[in-house]
């Protein structure tokens, strides 16, 4: 069970609700029934209740993380247009949006909105783990609900019992992910790179070098860049004089692009790997082209997965907005999921009992596997590794 995580017993919640509801038709002399269908729709399975719930959503809209086909958006309006549809179920969502404008600033005037003047009982964000302390901090002292669906930074969740984050978190991915790659590559002398103005980076940098260590493997430098950089020169010119057997990238995804090209452009020969914590989707190496060739990512989900509903998820994205999913996507998506289990496993918009449905979710079917809140309210599920071949991701194996 959570520490300091509601203790609120789901069943009693349902049954308390439903005696509520016969004294108040009682007391009101309301000759009818109302009746809570209860129903199994296809993957993946919700029940549903009646009331229609407010859900805020705080992500970037503009600023340097907004792009023109925002798989944020995408993710969260495909999931929520597909459950608001469906006759299996009774769940109904509808979206409060506010931009959180890349910055802290702009995700904590969004949250302070959406609770204060919206009243809403859930949101749905923040992006970015840079986000994260301030804006959870606020939806925790308010007691309203809040679910980063991409922030991947760790040891943010456990601030209290109404915050969520349904992304691995790097101390997740990258043990697992140097597990994986260091047994095939065999690598013993690396070198890392990261943004030390980002607090995603810092910790993934601290991630690293705790797991390269707990693996034997030397860590030849660690060169630092500060967010926005636009020279990567001195630092590729120094970890190149070393000559490592990989690097190892800790940055957003803005920065990526630039890091990997330059990268290679001054002389990084393709048989040292670039392997990136996360922050490498499908559209970046769309973008960055050849350069990507090669780099491995430790990520959440692989898009040629058989786990439930993710073709459709792909199919349905690709043929309703005409690009492929990335993984921003597919997170946003999930996300909207599982607070939809929650909301429906509460059978109340409340957001107590919301958070207290959340908190005990387990083996839930998603398009990232079977997924689980650990203790803190963090997601938990199989992480998995990935390779770019020609253009393409595949398994890492």
């Amino acid at each position: 069970m959570k520490t300091g995580r509601l203790n609120v017993n789901i069943k009693k919640i349902k049954i308390f609700t439903f005696m509520l509801a016969i004294a108040a038709l009682i007391v009101d002399f309301i000759g009818c029934e109302r009746v809570q269908q209860i129903v199994q729709p296809t993957t993946p399975q919700i029940e549903g209740v009646s009331e229609e719930i407010l859900i805020g959503a705080v992500y970037p809209m503009t600023g340097r993380f907004s792009s023109a086909h925002s798989p944020l958006e995408y993710g969260i309006e495909l999931a929520v247009e597909e459950i608001n549809n469906s006759q299996r179920s009774d769940v109904k969502i509808r979206l409060i949006i506010e931009d959180g404008q890349s910055t802290v600033e702009g995700a904590v005037r969004a949250f302070n909105k959406l609770i204060h003047q919206d009243k809403v009982p859930v949101i749905l964000g923040p992006a970015s783990s840079s986000q994260v302390p301030a804006t959870f901090a606020i939806a925790q002292r308010n007691q309203v609900v809040a679910m980063s669906p991409i922030s991947a930074a760790s040891g943010l969740s456990a601030v209290g019992d109404f915050v969520f984050r349904t992304n691995l978190t790097t101390d997740v991915l990258i043990p697992n992910g140097i597990s994986v790659t260091q047994e095939k590559l065999g690598y013993q002398r690396v070198a890392t790179l990261f943004d030390d103005m980002d607090l995603f980076s810092q910790t993934s940098d601290k991630e690293l070098r705790n797991a390269l260590a707990d693996n034997g493997v030397e860590i030849l430098i660690t060169e630092s860049f500060q967010t926005e950089a636009s020279d990567f020169s001195a630092q590729f010119t120094r970890i190149k004089a070393l000559n490592p057997d990989a690097i190892f990238i800790s940055s957003t995804v803005a920065d990526i692009p630039n890091i990997l090209i330059q990268g290679r452009e001054l002389g990084i020969p393709f048989d040292i790997p670039f392997i990136v914590n996360l922050s490498l989707s499908r559209d970046l190496v769309e973008t960055v082209g050849d350069a990507a060739e090669g780099t491995i990512t430790f990520t959440s989900w692989d898009s040629t997965a058989d786990t439930p509903g993710n073709q459709a998820f792909v199919h349905n994205y690709s043929e309703k907005y005409g690009v492929k999913p990335s993984i921003w996507a597919a997170q946003c998506y999930a996300a909207v999921y599982i607070l939809a289990k929650g909301i429906a496993d509460a059978q109340s918009t409340d957001s107590e009992a919301i958070a207290a449905a959340l908190a005990e979710i387990r083996g839930f079917d998603t398009i990232l596997g079977k997924f689980s809140f650990n203790a803190v309210g963090d997601g938990a599920y199989n992480p998995t590794v990935l390779i770019v071949k020609d253009g393409r991701f595949e398994v890492f194996e």
